[in-house]
């Protein structure tokens, strides 16, 4: 059988006027900012203007993912628009797509099947120049830096010891490491250097943690881009950066709205990747969502031991927030992998391997219930190539266990496949009380939360912090960065630092390689594993398969 791709689906929806979607979400002609006839940004004043009590938050998040896919946003959108369906009340809000998946292996990413963002070439391109406003935020702090130490060097800045590095939106391995200031005296001071991608620039979480343009002009103030001589951090604000910052990104906090292909109202808005950053559309565009709507509806990215754990353990603490709700998303494929098949094997029906791979879900939803206290339900979602007798099998298993679980078929029915999802969100929302704790607390050691996470979220035995990591953890302790969160990194592939562990491993521990702060975000990043901040193209990146015909109709997004 044939089916469209997500492309095609997309560009055959007739999508409503952006400000008919604003009118349904109930937001005020004067408040928006068109770009174009179908997105549109929100005046941040628009928090500001309501006595209703916010909606219930529900957080979508998902198993550990494969190559084989599971869904997560395409889930989200669908149980959005399943709401709709029922009833309700709902905005939903996701991340911004980067260019640099875009381009690599994912493709697209404002859902898939009938359960989308639109307009989807726009999200998933360029959109409103959010991320370029962040990249030259970002690099317009790098080269006030560079040129603070060629004007004179004022601040005693060590060249050797600059942590704050430029960026691009681009997978693009050649820029990790380079060497710049080369030429002579009049260019620059010759140091060694490198690129991140723009969704893991500090500039970004920054953005997507600020509650308002003042709170995002003292973040940036206080990030460290480096440290002098004598080991002092030097910040941004020592370098008079952050006004010139904050002007840049003055547009880019106002969260973006746009409408699923069932115009359910849709904020998109900032995009930090979960296993580098902590991987949750802003803050802003979460509290927008449910200042209009009785439910909003947001993901976090990856599985739930890397977004999900960020989102509740770093998000909700500095914003407050307590969702209501989670849903963990999970495939027939996914599991079979993590029990053990080959990805050139899932198209064959195998219920052992399936089961095999059950243990990865039961930690995850575990994680959600035992450890913070949240109401949960297992979204099964349906691949076309799954079999009933598959679908049934991890149906019962899950039941048997004790797990709730409900199927989805929002990719195949778009809204009308999640309202068995909606009912069930909105039977947890409204029966069961959320006891939400973190799985850690802000005056624990930097070690110990990083020990809270690896033994109590990955199912590990904790952390081995090599020497190099350790006095870096006393050096930003010694600083005063104690009491931050902690932003571990790692690979999005296992509960371990490992890729290659799937299911559910034990008896592991993390391998903590580096820290170092981000001051203005607040929080610390941990990296351990080969985590790099600066991916690179596959073999056969799908930017070769990306193009546009003389009336400029996109193809090849998918």
């Amino acid at each position: 059988m044939a089916y469209l791709t997500d492309i095609e689906i997309a560009q055959a929806c007739t999508m409503q006027p952006i400000a008919q979607v604003a009118q349904t979400a109930g937001i005020d002609e004067e408040a928006l900012e068109p770009y174009g006839k179908y997105k549109a940004k929100v005046d941040l004043n628009l928090l500001k203007q309501t006595n209703r009590a916010p909606g219930k938050l529900v957080l979508v998040t998902a198993i550990t993912p494969t190559p084989a896919g599971e869904g997560k946003t395409t889930t989200t959108i669908g149980l959005a628009d399943g709401l709709k369906r029922i009833g309700e009340n709902v905005v939903v809000a996701l991340r911004e797509p980067s260019l640099g998946p875009v381009f690599g292996i994912k493709g697209g990413a404002a859902g898939g099947g009938y359960a989308q963002v639109v307009p989807m070439e726009d999200i998933n391109l360029h959109f409103t120049g959010d991320f370029h406003a962040i990249g030259a935020a970002n690099n317009l702090l790098a080269a006030m830096l560079d040129n603070h130490i060629h004007q004179g060097n004022a601040l005693g800045i060590d060249p050797r010891r600059i942590t704050w590095k430029r960026c691009v939106d681009m997978n693009d391995r050649q820029l990790r490491n380079v060497v710049d200031g080369l030429g002579g005296r009049v260019n620059g001071v010759p140091r060694e250097d490198g690129f991140d991608i723009t969704v893991a620039s500090e500039i970004m979480a920054v953005l997507c943690l600020a509650g308002s343009l003042t709170d995002l002009k003292e973040r940036l103030a206080r990030i460290v881009v480096g440290y002098t001589f004598d080991n002092q951090p030097v910040t941004c604000g020592q370098l008079h950066a952050q006004g010139a910052m904050t002007a840049l990104l003055k547009d880019a906090l106002k969260p973006n709205l746009v409408q699923t292909l069932e115009g359910t109202p849709a904020f998109v808005h900032g995009g930090p990747f979960a296993n580098i950053a902590h991987g949750c559309n802003s803050v802003i565009a979460t509290k927008m969502a449910m200042q209009l709507g009785d439910y909003a509806v947001t993901e976090a990215g990856f599985g739930a031991d890397l977004g999900a754990e960020k989102f509740l353990d770093i998000k909700c603490r500095m914003a407050g927030l307590t969702p209501s709700a989670v849903v963990v998303v999970a495939t027939v494929r996914a599991l079979k992998m993590h029990g053990g098949l080959a990805k050139t094997q899932l198209a064959e029906e195998n219920t052992e391997a399936l089961r095999a791979g059950l243990p990865n879900l039961l930690r995850h939803v575990s994680n959600i219930k035992n450890v913070y206290g949240l109401p949960c339900v297992v979204a099964v979602n349906r691949f076309p190539t799954d079999t009933d007798r598959e679908i049934e099998c991890i149906m019962q298993e899950c039941r048997t266990l004790g797990v709730n679980v409900v199927l989805s078929t929002v990719w195949a029915e778009g809204g009308k496949g999640g309202e068995a999802l909606a009912r069930e969100v909105v039977r947890l929302c409204r029966e069961e009380t959320p006891h939400f704790t973190f799985s850690y607390e802000s005056d624990q050691t930097i070690e110990q939360k990083i020990n809270a996470v690896a033994q109590k979220v990955y199912g590990g035995k904790g952390a081995v912090i090599t020497p190099a990591a350790r006095k870096q953890m006393e050096q930003l302790e010694a600083m005063g960065f104690g009491g931050y969160p902690v932003c571990i990194a790692k690979t999005q592939y296992s509960f371990s630092d490992d890729p290659t562990k799937l299911g559910a491993p034990e008896d592991f521990e993390i391998t903590v390689r580096g820290m170092k702060v981000s001051a203005g975000a607040g929080f610390i990043v941990v990296l351990t594993g080969d985590i790099m901040t600066m991916p690179g193209l596959p073999k056969a990146p799908a930017a070769e398969r990306i193009d546009v015909d003389a009336n400029g109709v996109i193809s090849g997004l998918f």
